[in-house]
């Protein structure tokens, strides 16, 4: 007879102690707790070192007239151990700050890193991004935009940010997918999501213009 599987949620967790360990750029910090077990008992005391950076979202900005997506390129340091190159094209992102709806994030940094605008704003999904060592959820959208607007470099100074703009075919992104070119966790996502929801996807689109005509 197969035992019965235990099915825990928020209460089955009881933290004993949040401690700082660091504050910079970013937050580190110590979780001190205990969890129930499949067994019915609970654990011993686990510490874990977690990554605080707050919650992001991403926007995989597309053109459905010029079939085009835009994409970004940046330096991304925690790249350089494993790859030739820590330059990365990835998707639009940031953080939300407080106070900062997911929605107006989108918006502020398809500015801040294109320069472009967008409409059509569409929740794709939500992911955690690596929840063994942060508490980070990335909420992923997908977005109308005019292309042909996209290009130059961007970013804010202030943030040490230098971004180039690429207009990117789609046939071009599924290739740079398939070769491994894209090698982030939220672009990957985001054009996956894309090509497996896209006919639905430009429909809704299109049923919200007729509406709004």
């Amino acid at each position: 007879m197969t035992a019965k599987i235990q099915r825990f949620n928020s209460d089955d967790v009881k933290v004993a102690a949040i401690k700082p360990l660091y504050e910079g750029f970013f937050t580190m910090v110590r979780y001190d707790f205990t969890h129930k077990k499949y067994d019915g008992s609970w654990s011993n005391t686990v510490s874990r070192e977690i990554f605080e950076r707050g919650h992001a979202v991403a926007v995989l900005p597309y053109d459905p007239v010029l079939e085009e997506f835009v994409l970004i390129e940046q330096v991304r340091i925690g790249a350089l151990p494993t790859t030739d190159s820590p330059w990365l094209i990835e998707i639009i992102a940031g953080i939300i700050d407080e106070g900062e709806s997911q929605e107006s994030v989108c918006h502020r940094e398809a500015q801040e890193e294109a320069g472009i605008g967008l409409t059509h704003l569409t929740k794709a999904l939500s992911y955690l991004a690596s929840p063994g060592g942060t508490t980070e959820r990335l909420h992923v959208y997908v977005a109308c935009t005019d292309a042909s607007k996209a290009a130059g470099v961007h970013g804010l100074e202030y943030e040490s940010e230098d971004i180039l703009v690429h207009r990117v075919a789609e046939q071009t992104a599924k290739e740079w997918l398939a070769n491994g070119k894209i090698d982030n966790a939220a672009s990957i996502i985001a054009l996956q999501w894309f090509f497996m929801n896209k006919q639905t996807l430009l429909e809704q689109w299109q049923s919200g213009d007729r509406k709004q005509a």
